[in-house]
């Protein structure tokens, strides 16, 4: 059975006892990249780590809520994530684009608002931008509602990184876009869309009395900051960092870091039989 981690805060310390006495407050949420699925240089061949799924349906019907939240489509994360049709899952959400579409595992289907014009403006601007900005190997993901810029692929990851920075800070502010930076790649999307304004809304919706958030890269810091909004409300919190050499951020802010998903997973299973 996986050793149950001691978070080093005690406000995480507090989080976790909260979770293990009132599992039935608590909502887990949980970034999809980095955190329940290895990065890979590819994100079209990301997959959920083998055991995250069995150990979400051993503990989300003993807690609140579990949602995962991603700047991916949701019927991608759910694709990816192997998420559908699974027992125990039946009342999972998938937070997709940040929070601005929405998958339940209950109706099987996807809610949305319309798309904002500015990423159609800034989908058509970007080849040329990118031609003239940016050597090989830089590549964009499409993401319907966001455009992602990787860096992953090129002869000097960070450099074409750091290269790009300001291009696309330019492209972004002329179509009402917002650019956010993670790890080796630049993603222009709306403002106002982020994981924790989802997470919030998620939370007060549920009535959450407890909440942990799991993240490994920047665009995690606004849950982190959500988490810590709602431990000043009264409601418990713990930040679970999934360790990267690439993103420190998140691990100085974090309550735990685990190593990466098999860290996540390792801690899920420990609640999932420390409720049991």
């Amino acid at each position: 059975m996986d050793p149950l981690p001691t978070p080093q805060t005690q406000p995480g310390r507090d989080g976790l006892a909260a979770l293990l006495e009132r599992p039935r407050t608590a909502l887990i949420g949980l970034d999809f990249d980095g955190t329940l699925a290895p990065i890979v240089a590819d994100p079209e061949q990301a997959r959920a780590h083998p055991d995250a799924v069995p150990a979400l349906a051993a503990l989300a019907p003993q807690i609140a809520s579990v949602a995962v939240i991603t700047g991916r489509p949701p019927e991608v994360a759910v694709r990816h994530g192997g998420f559908a049709g699974v027992p125990g899952l039946e009342h999972l959400t998938v937070l997709g684009h940040y929070g601005a579409e929405r998958w339940d595992a209950a109706t099987g289907t996807v809610t949305a608002p319309p798309p904002h014009p500015g990423v159609a403006a800034a989908r058509a601007e970007l080849p040329g931008l990118l031609e003239r900005a940016a050597g090989e190997g830089v590549w964009t993901e499409e993401k319907g509602r966001a455009l992602a810029v990787h860096t992953r692929r090129a002869a000097d990851p960070q450099g074409a990184f750091e290269s790009l920075r300001v291009p696309l800070a330019g492209l972004a502010a002329r179509h009402g876009l917002i650019v956010e930076p993670g790890r080796l790649v630049l993603e222009l999307r709306p403002p106002g869309m982020d994981k924790g304004v989802a997470l919030l809304d998620h939370a007060r919706a549920v009535g959450a009395g407890c909440v942990v958030y799991a993240g490994d890269d920047l665009g995690d810091l606004p849950a982190f900051a959500a988490v810590e909004t709602l431990r000043a409300e009264g409601v418990s919190g713990l930040l679970v960092c999934s360790g990267s050499t690439e993103v420190t951020e998140l691990a100085k802010r974090a309550d735990l870091v685990v190593d990466g998903p098999e860290g996540v997973v390792g801690l899920l299973r420990a609640l999932a039989a420390q409720l049991g």
